[in-house]
């Protein structure tokens, strides 16, 4: 991580701090991205927010509290929540502020409707492996973001995983790939594990093995830059094992299957995004 990378942020509030808002306190923490007496948090539950305040040691309010103390404000609730919360933090946010917002299908108009006019937004996408530090996050900012918002929200999200900025264009792509994509290499690796159980090996072991192979080939394909289909290529040696099993899964429609996968799940957070546009309507 750069030296201007670890600096402390300014002062940040996190909205919301169930399993992803609670990562992302955890990670910016961890990383050193903001001082413990300068983040705040808050949350519908109170038992919650107690608790993650008490094990973070950081500052715990309301929401209009917490927003009035941050400079960037991270709002991690609920898609149908996210309205109600802009309006009750819209008229203390500070000068200047940007304000975050990780709701799935929850468009840019939406939020940038509920907040005071030339309010910075930024809306981003993240997945669950960023509960282990290890996410794909996407930033699409706002109408009004400058660059210096953009920046920091790509230096707070990197806490977390990779951050990419991307067209709001884009959003429902990313959400079908990146978003939805770990449930798809569940299956996988689901389903190479139950292959490695039928030829024989004991559950753990194959689980084991099964895990570590999809995360190893991840990380080659992120390290070395290669195409995936070149490092295929490495390792199917003509009529060995590799290629006959290969050759199941193109029979099978792997490929095109994860292909449509992807595509399906885009669509299906667009007509969110739809839904999501309309609610705030009425």
């Amino acid at each position: 991580m750069a030296a201007a990378e670890t600096e402390p942020a300014k002062t940040l509030a996190c909205i919301g701090v169930g399993a992803m808002g609670e990562a992302l306190v955890r990670g910016l923490l961890r990383a050193g991205l903001v001082a413990r007496d300068a983040l705040w948090i808050a949350d519908a539950d109170e038992a919650r927010r107690a608790r993650v305040a008490q094990e973070h040691g950081v500052q715990a309010g309301s929401n209009a509290e917490a927003a009035a103390a941050a400079d960037t404000v991270i709002v991690a609730v609920k898609p149908p929540d996210v309205p109600p919360v802009l309006r009750e933090i819209g008229s203390v946010l500070r000068p200047g502020a940007c304000v975050i917002s990780i709701a799935a299908g929850v468009p840019l108009r939406v939020i940038e409707g509920h907040l005071p006019p030339g309010t910075a937004a930024v809306r981003a996408m993240p997945n669950t492996p960023c509960l282990i530090g290890q996410g794909a996050i996407a930033l699409a900012p706002g109408r009004h973001a400058r660059p210096e918002h953009v920046a920091e929200a790509q230096r707070l999200f990197r806490a977390l995983g990779v951050a990419v900025t991307v067209d709001e264009a884009h959003m429902d792509a990313v959400t079908g790939l990146s978003g939805s994509g770990p449930a798809y290499v569940y299956l996988f690796i689901e389903g190479l594990a139950d292959g490695g159980v039928k030829a024989g090996l004991p559950r753990d072991v194959a689980l084991l093995l099964a895990a570590q192979t999809v995360a190893g080939a991840a990380r080659m394909v992120l390290e070395t830059g290669r195409h995936p289909g070149e490092l295929k290529d490495m390792v199917t040696s003509p009529a060995g094992t590799t290629i006959t099993g290969v050759s199941v899964l193109e029979d099978r429609g792997l490929r095109g299957a994860a292909l449509r996968a992807v595509e399906a799940a885009a669509a299906r957070s667009a007509e969110l995004g739809r839904l999501a546009g309309q609610e705030a309507a009425d």
